[in-house]
């Protein structure tokens, strides 16, 4: 793990200190307990942006956040962590998790981290930044020092949290449609031809405006924990990419962050966590032409559904939690341009493109990684009527919308941009339809191992 030494000591000394235990548990107290915890992590100036945007920060616009929750029970102790940032990946992934669950006192696999992906935000991947300092690209993909300051502040918060969790007899669900926020990056021209460049800010081009949504799941979802009638925590997720504009050098959580914010506002002793679901292809496209006063509206949208979420929650009793994980892989690119000889190629030379080289030590770091057998995590916490499922890279919706089809008799709530390293995973039918970018590392095969995963977290019992 991946942390400066005072804050490896200070999570040696909290983990053997057992602020899990206690009498948290006391047979007069209900079974299970939630502590909420936030810590800011903003980049500073002079940061990159994900990943390869060649204009770094120079302003911040508004702060970038992680907001998480520790889940208490009876069984080892799960965590959830949300943070405003593009993507964490690899290396950097594992960091954050060793460090919560040491804190939390609890396994690996029991904690689930996700980015919102936001594009004015930092990617992580500590066996990336390793191969970049090797030719001279120190601090290139982002500041390590940054990062484990982070990580220490957040491992802080949530220790502190810890001292004083709060019972749940409750879960409550809610959802509300989302109006005109998301669209499918793929459209159909009228010649018949595929198109996936419906990007964040198409919506100047009256093609790209006038084509259908496409593929998208409508529904702002939001799972809630109470104590009889009084609650304690939300956690609202959204499919579709959180970019209204970006890359001209201002940081920002943008319109999702801002809602999220907004939200609190109306509740301050309600922590409220913002997730974004499976929306790799899923994008404001057809609904934002990419001015600052989009963000703005584009955020009442989502301010709007969280409030009407909210307004149509049920609760039932929190009797039970089931927490299921299933570990897999992915397959790799299948291009030329990704065997490992091509990517040590493109990071060696000193005349490629800064962003080049460090899309190719991004991919080396995950062929790596392959090499050494270290796999994904799926993992699922089963309410009974209810469920959180956490899922790699940029998984398209229709990941989102399997999982609902798994589960028909609960409460679905998908979540995208966990283990970041595969970029984008579309399905077999994407596939067929020739979706590539450069922010691909997963190949063909993928629906297929995701597919089996599910099955596992989701039996067809549940």
């Amino acid at each position: 793990m991946n942390v400066p030494a005072a804050n490896a000591l200070f999570i040696c000394l909290v983990s053997i200190g057992g602020l899990c235990s206690g009498p948290l548990f006391a047979a007069e107290s209900p079974a299970y307990s939630i502590a909420a915890f936030s810590a800011d992590v903003t980049v500073p100036l002079g940061h990159r942006s994900m990943g390869i945007l060649p204009t770094k920060t120079r302003t911040i616009e508004d702060p970038l956040d992680a907001h998480g929750f520790v889940l208490l029970g009876p069984e080892k102790p799960i965590v959830l962590l949300a943070l405003d940032w593009c993507e964490v990946r690899n290396g950097a992934y594992d960091e954050w998790r060793d460090a919560l669950a040491a804190v939390a006192g609890t396994l690996r696999e029991r904690v689930l981290v996700c980015s919102l992906h936001q594009h004015d935000a930092p990617v992580a991947d500590s066996g990336a930044q390793e191969l970049l300092d090797k030719v001279g690209l120190k601090g290139e993909l982002y500041d390590t020092a940054f990062h484990n300051e982070c990580i220490g502040r957040v491992v802080r918060a949530l220790a502190d949290s810890l001292k004083s969790p709060r019972p749940v007899s409750h879960v409550g669900i809610g959802q509300a449609q989302v109006e005109k926020v998301a669209s499918n990056r793929r459209v159909v021209a009228p010649d018949g031809l595929v198109s996936w460049n419906r990007y964040s800010a198409s919506g100047g081009d009256p093609f790209l405006s006038q084509a259908p949504e496409g593929e998208i799941d409508p529904y702002l979802k939001t799972i809630s924990f109470w104590r009889g009638e009084t609650p304690i925590l939300a956690l609202h997720a959204y499919a579709t990419h959180p970019m209204s504009y970006y890359g001209r050098g201002g940081v920002s959580a943008d319109f999702v962050g801002l809602a999220r914010r907004r939200r609190s506002m109306d509740q301050p002793q309600v922590p409220q966590i913002y997730v974004t679901g499976c929306s790799g292809d899923v994008t404001a496209g057809k609904y934002n032409d990419g001015t600052p006063l989009m963000r703005q509206v584009l955020a009442d949208r989502i301010y709007q559904a969280m409030k009407q979420s909210w307004a149509a929650t049920e609760r039932f009793r929190l009797e039970s939690v089931a927490f299921r994980s299933a570990s897999f892989d992915l397959p790799f690119h299948e291009g030329q341009a990704f065997t490992r000889q091509a990517l040590e190629r493109t990071l060696a030379d000193e005349r490629a493109k800064a962003a080049d080289r460090i899309l190719a030590a991004m991919g080396l770091s995950r062929l790596d990684r392959v090499a050494r057998g270290e796999k994904i995590d799926l993992p699922c916490i089963d309410f009974g009527r209810a469920k959180i499922v956490l899922f790699p890279g940029e998984a398209f919706v229709e990941y989102q919308l399997l999982a609902q089809r798994m589960s028909p008799d609960s409460f679905v709530l998908s979540i995208g941009y966990g283990e970041c390293w595969p970029g984008y995973i579309p399905t077999d039918a994407a596939f067929r339809d020739r979706f590539n970018h450069d922010w691909r590392w997963a190949g063909p095969g993928s629906e297929q191992r995701i597919h089996d995963a599910l099955k596992k977290v989701l039996p067809e019992n549940n």
